[in-house]
């Protein structure tokens, strides 16, 4: 199953894997660091009309600096995975199963 790691921490405070440890495992799909949250822009459609701010939604101490994708026999491995991100020592990782093509058609 796959599953998307999401990498929270404090802004500026992004500790990730290396990309070597990523590699070895021969499970990651896919990884990237996001830029800081002052260059963020939300969008929501209200009543048909757009609606842009600038910066995150939600005002939080803990900001979403990065994603891992990673392919996984079951939670238990993601888990695993998961703790080995150094990020998860002083921020957290919320882990989710990501729907396939197939689950979406059905």
């Amino acid at each position: 199953m796959r599953y998307m790691f999401m990498v929270y921490d404090a802004e500026g405070g992004m500790a990730t894997m290396s990309q070597e440890e990523m590699m070895a495992r021969g499970n990651m799909l896919f990884a990237d660091l996001l830029h800081p949250t002052a260059t963020a822009t939300t969008v929501r459609v209200r009543e048909g009309k757009r609606l842009m701010t600038d910066g995150p939604f939600a005002e939080t101490k803990e900001q979403l600096g990065g994603v891992y994708v990673f392919e996984c026999k079951d939670l238990d491995e993601a888990i695993e995975i998961a703790a080995k991100i150094p990020t998860a020592r002083t921020g957290s990782i919320e882990i989710r199963p990501v729907f396939t093509g197939e689950e979406m058609s059905s």
